[in-house]
């Protein structure tokens, strides 16, 4: 089986593939400080609550947008796994041409989200992602990443409000009933999430101008993406696997 990892400025998201079907997921929080330690036994007792063994673990690749903590994390999984991982970085095949300015730049989870959409879904494509950070990534026909747009996720964007605004209120985020707000909870929901709604459609829609593909098709993925999927033409396509996906893909082109 096949543990895949993807390390996100807020939750390390893991899952396991038995061929290509996904037989367990689940997360951690990033931010909290662990020694390799610490990893390696939350992840095997992880895999053991849903009904796996660590020993059926053959290949591990993992995706990381959080430089610090891959020196513990990488030891973590050499001692409790006893193998190197495959870390998607440059060298690493991925079937993608990165085209822009400076490709080095480009966040190994939008690479992956990229092979994946362009692979599954075909190109062109526009790649959303709703994390930490709302990224809009262009894949042309061919298969080369062409554009990025980094726009503050959504929570972020919330966290923002309450953070700095002494007298707003952490809210959870949602949709309101109406937009018409008449409350302070309210109103707040309604900023974040049609003004979300708004930047999405905007962006799109410049994207495929600009880009002049009639076909381009927009494909999404994180955690908050499927209520403003929903509320959207805009988007084709929500797929809440796209990265776990694009890191399986990835590792078997690197095993052929």
């Amino acid at each position: 089986m096949l543990l895949v990892v993807d390390i996100g400025n807020t939750n390390i998201t893991f899952g396991v593939f038995k061929k290509e079907e996904v037989v367990a997921t689940f997360r951690l929080t990033t931010k909290m400080p662990r020694t390799s330690d610490e990893y390696g036994s939350v992840i095997c007792n992880m895999i053991g609550y849903n009904g796996l063994q660590v020993k059926d673990i053959d290949g591990i690749i993992i995706a990381s947008v959080v430089p610090n903590i891959m020196h513990s994390f990488n030891n973590a999984i050499v001692k409790y796994f006893g193998q190197q991982p495959l870390i998607v970085g440059p060298g690493v095949k991925t079937g993608i041409k990165v085209l822009t300015e400076n490709p080095r730049q480009i966040g190994a989870d939008r690479i992956v989200d990229a092979v994946a959409a362009y692979t599954l879904y075909g190109g062109p494509v526009i790649v959303l992602d709703f994390g930490t950070a709302t990224t809009y990534d262009l894949v042309t026909a061919d298969g080369s990443f062409v554009a990025g747009i980094t726009a503050p996720g959504i929570r972020t964007a919330g966290e923002a409000l309450w953070e700095k605004a002494a007298k707003l209120p952490e809210i959870e985020i949602c949709k309101p009933k109406t937009i018409l707000a008449r409350e302070t909870i309210t109103s707040m929901q309604a900023g974040l999430f049609y003004g979300q709604i708004g930047q999405t459609e905007y962006i799109i829609q410049k994207m495929k101008e600009e880009c002049g593909y009639e076909n381009v098709k927009a494909v999404a993925t994180g955690g908050l993406g499927k209520i403003i999927a929903q509320e959207t033409e805009a988007i084709d396509i929500y797929d809440s696997m796209l990265t776990l996906q694009g890191l399986r893909i990835i590792y078997n082109k690197n095993m052929e």
